[in-house]
């Protein structure tokens, strides 16, 4: 499954605490032709989403561009404001609280438990502004210590993420340091808060292959001592593979299938998910995969009709699936849940 392989897991161990849990949540962005169109078409971002998050636990969103991940991710951290659903997540007192739609000071306090490590190690960072000005920003926004006690809590961070001596970075600009040490200085601004959960927007697909195994494996690390939740997103299965004890299946807005990483990956139910993994290259010459016989390309999310999202692409879809709503996530087994009619 491309570049990550499974001889050492990056997988931490996941409690039994909710941290975070999804309901219905949804993103719908407006297409007007102008002021006086009175009936704005409405792209379907995210459309219905729910799952749970436990403490400590890596939950993978996994799907191609343009599905959902990213939105998904930015509305959990209240980068985006969901148009409908819930994000509750545990509150300092250990209480569920719902930060869908927090507004001043509370989401301001929200911040310092959730944080973000963006895609792009060369377009997340101001290219003026120092590394230790860059990870100190949270501290300085939150108010929290003076500049020498935020000096040694960037140092320890960075001695944190691998960047070492810290000093030697501490006062260099991004242009110097190298894409994988880029996303380490990216990692340390959102762990510098010490932070309880962190959504992980394909990390390390802008990076060299070579090192893209050393980033996982430090966030691995840093999971299972600080006891970090990710959220993480990624269109690569092996990566999904290496890093999460759970994958979630998107698409056009919805999630398809849900379930153990193993489970999902070794016995797809979803017809999608089975596409998925057909079009995954296999490392042997003579190996050989029948594939799967969907139809078209990907559907523009643009008022999707009611019915199943993968109807129009799907080889097993009937007039049952035409005729009714898009399947609800049904439990299939094993704890595996899938949302088709006919699996």
């Amino acid at each position: 499954m491309s570049e990550a392989t499974n001889n050492t897991q990056a997988i931490p161990a996941a409690t039994s605490r909710l941290l975070l849990r999804a309901i219905d949540l949804s993103k719908r962005f407006p297409l007007s032709s102008g002021w006086w169109d009175r009936n704005p078409s409405f792209v379907h971002a995210v459309d219905g989403v729910s799952f749970d998050l436990m403490a400590g636990e890596t939950l993978g969103i996994v799907g191609e561009s343009g599905c959902g991940k990213t939105t998904t991710g930015r509305m959990l951290v209240r980068l985006a404001e969901p148009t409908e659903g819930q994000v509750l997540f545990e509150n300092e007192s250990g209480d569920l609280e719902d930060i869908a739609h927090l507004k001043g000071q509370p989401l301001k306090d929200f911040r310092r438990r959730a944080q973000m490590v963006f895609q792009d190690p060369y377009e997340s960072m101001n290219p003026r502004r120092t590394i230790f000005d860059t990870v100190a920003e949270p501290l300085q926004v939150q108010k929290i210590g003076d500049h020498a006690e935020r000096l040694e809590r960037v140092s320890e961070t960075l001695g944190l993420v691998g960047l070492t001596p810290p000093s030697s970075f501490l006062f260099r600009f991004p242009h110097e340091l190298s894409g994988g040490q880029r996303q380490r200085v990216a990692i340390a601004r959102a762990l510098v808060m010490n932070p309880s959960f962190v959504v992980a927007d394909e990390p390390t697909s802008m990076l060299d292959i070579s090192i893209r195994t050393g980033i996982m494996q430090l966030m691995g690390e840093l999971a299972d001592r600080l006891g970090i939740s990710y959220l993480y997103i990624t269109h690569d299965l092996a990566v999904a593979r290496y890093m999460c004890s759970r994958i979630a299946v998107m698409y056009l807005g919805k999630i398809v299938e849900m379930g153990e990483t193993e489970e999902v990956l070794q016995n797809p139910v979803h017809p999608y998910t089975k596409a998925l993994l057909s079009a995954v290259p296999v490392p042997d010459p003579e190996a050989t995969r029948d594939p799967i016989d969907i139809k078209g390309s990907v559907s523009v999310p643009v008022d999707p009709l009611p019915r199943c999202r993968f109807y129009d692409r799907c080889p097993i879809a009937d007039n049952f699936c035409r005729d009714n709503d898009h399947p609800p996530l049904q439990d299939k087994g094993s704890g595996r849940l899938a949302a088709c009619y006919k699996a």
